[in-house]
């Protein structure tokens, strides 16, 4: 495989030709979303208002650029259709084509200008908020918004680069109870038979991440962490059940992560129920969980699911990727700091069971991808945005870097990283510059070779024993056939009889390796990487 060289790499990165194909403009900040959204049981159709509050960077901007897909036949006359646009009771002109709201400015914008926009549409989704009966046969709505499926019922800049605070002002059917981001502001009871609900989410955030669940509830407040709400959101028919299952660990799990990582960023979390998820979906302060999630049992499969949607609000939610192609910032470290806080709670040999069975799946999923890399190269296919590698090889990625650099300076590293980027975004190089101040070290290399390019690492060697020399011969090569070279740190555990056992580091720099180490007698045993801080296979023995 050809290899680009340093240099070359960082020129790429300057230019961001990493960056996904999304078309961003860096001169436009949205503030702040208000969405007044109108929900029926007679119809499917919500009828909406949105009001976004803009910044302008620059001065010379004569268009907003919004993302809502439109109605259309392709989506069975489903989708949404503006009715008007206004700003300070302005009519303004648009179009609305090929899924995308152009709104047409009355004069171009002036530097710092700040200038608030009505959309009123109305539809039905098409996805992205789900309508639809729930497993007890009850009406409910939910969104579905990953990865960028919100613009099917909200006009947003939807891509993670452009941050925002939001609000959902629903009102619908009062036999329902409405759950979003942040904090409940109003729970008003209107005329016939309706219910005016306003939640504001004050803390900048992904669209991905909006929220909305609309349906028959059981709520309980469940605790506090850090005088914030813990919340629980389930059916009403699931209520002990919903209760036994998720009153733990999500304290325990704020708290570590506040502990290690840094301070939680927002207003409550509530764990919700719904039917528009397979799995979890991390929504900031409001998290979503497949129906089946709830059992009353408190199994391990969906304790991991919680912490790990969890450790998202730091990592995803709080600091958020800038592109696409980054997303193993989001995913990649929700996987090791669900692995980091087993191990806190639940002991060594669980978290070792975890990075086990990620290996497993790096394994499997490079059979059949084998050139596939962590960080995308100019992503348009939003349907590829992760793969089982974006968590498991992105979590052993995160696993090795603490071993090359060390645990305290790992988590040094972290909590910069984190305190810098906090309710902002990030990239994948800003990750390494935080790692690098940390540890001192250069770590260009490590970061090209497991992130920008595809590949495996195998070892094959043997260690033979010389009595004169009283040292032992070390041979390693690097055998993997798909074109890649990795440099790497490799420990080495020397077991000597009735001794401590001796820990040695080698720098495994070339496909073929020799190295030599002075011991004070013949070693009971050699073992390549005895703490498993490495990605690799190896058949390692002694000759």
């Amino acid at each position: 495989m050809k290899h680009l060289s340093i240099a070359l790499i960082l020129l790429i990165s300057a230019n961001h030709s990493w960056a996904d194909t999304y078309p961003k403009n860096p001169n436009i900040d949205i503030l702040n979303y208000t969405f007044r959204i109108q929900l029926s049981d007679a119809t499917d159709v919500i009828v909406s208002e949105a009001t976004i509050d803009v910044r302008y960077l620059a001065a010379g901007e004569q268009s907003l650029r919004l993302d809502l897909v439109r109605a259309s036949q392709e989506l069975g006359n489903k989708g949404m259709v503006v009715i008007g646009v206004a700003s300070e009771d302005r009519a303004l002109n648009f179009t609305h084509k090929d899924d995308v709201l152009m709104i047409q400015l009355p004069a171009p914008s002036a530097k710092n200008q700040r200038t608030s926009y009505k959309v009123s549409y109305k539809g039905i989704p098409a996805t992205g908020l789900k309508i639809a009966n729930n497993k007890h046969g009850d009406r409910t709505f939910f969104s579905d918004n990953w990865p960028d499926k919100g613009r099917n019922w909200l006009p947003t800049v939807d891509h993670p680069y452009d941050k925002a605070t939001c609000e959902f002002i629903v009102t619908a059917p009062a036999h329902y109870q409405v759950v979003s981001n942040g904090l409940m502001i109003e729970e008003s009871d209107l005329p016939d038979g309706y219910r005016l609900t306003h939640w504001k989410q004050s803390v900048p955030i992904a669209t991905w991440l909006y929220v909305l669940g609309v349906a028959r509830f059981a709520v309980q407040q469940v605790d506090q962490f850090d005088n914030k709400s813990i919340e629980t959101w389930v059916y009403y028919q699931d209520r002990e059940a919903g209760f036994y299952d998720f009153a733990i660990p999500t304290k325990k799990a704020l708290a570590y992560y506040s502990d290690y990582v840094g301070p939680f960023s927002y207003e409550k979390l509530a764990n919700i129920q719904s039917n528009s998820v397979s799995g979890g979906m991390e929504a900031a302060s409001a998290i979503l969980y497949s129906e089946n999630s709830v059992v009353g049992d408190r199994n391990v499969r969906w304790r991991n699911v919680v912490i790990h949607e969890i450790a998202h609000q730091w990592f995803g939610n709080a600091v958020t990727e800038y592109d696409w192609d980054d997303v193993w910032l989001s995913e990649g470290f929700a996987t090791y700091f669900t692995l980091l806080f087993i191990e806190h709670e639940y002991g060594h040999d669980a978290f070792m069971q975890g990075l086990a069975s990620s290996k497993k799946s790096v394994d499997a999923f490079y059979e059949k991808n084998p050139n596939y890399r962590i960080v995308h190269d100019n992503l348009s296919d939003m349907s590829k945005v992760t793969s089982s590698n974006t968590y498991q090889k992105g979590s052993w990625i995160l696993h090795m870097l603490r071993g090359v650099v060390g645990t305290d300076n790992f988590w040094k590293g972290i909590r910069s990283y984190y305190k810098k980027y906090k309710d902002l975004n990030a990239t994948t190089d800003d990750f390494r510059r935080e790692m690098e101040e940390a540890s001192g070290m250069d770590l260009k290399d490590f970061f090209q070779q497991w992130l920008y390019q595809p590949g495996i690492l195998k070892f094959k060697g043997s260690c033979t024993y010389d009595k004169k020399k009283k040292e032992i011969s070390i041979t390693l090569d690097q055998v993997q056939t798909d074109g890649s070279l990795f440099k790497m740190p490799m420990e080495l555990g020397i077991y000597l009889k009735d001794k401590q056992p001796m820990m040695k580091v080698i720098q495994v720099n070339e496909k073929s390796n020799v190295f030599t180490i002075a011991v004070d007698a013949e070693p009971e045993k050699v073992v390549l990487d005895p703490n498993n801080w490495v990605l690799m296979d190896a058949e390692f023995g002694r000759k």
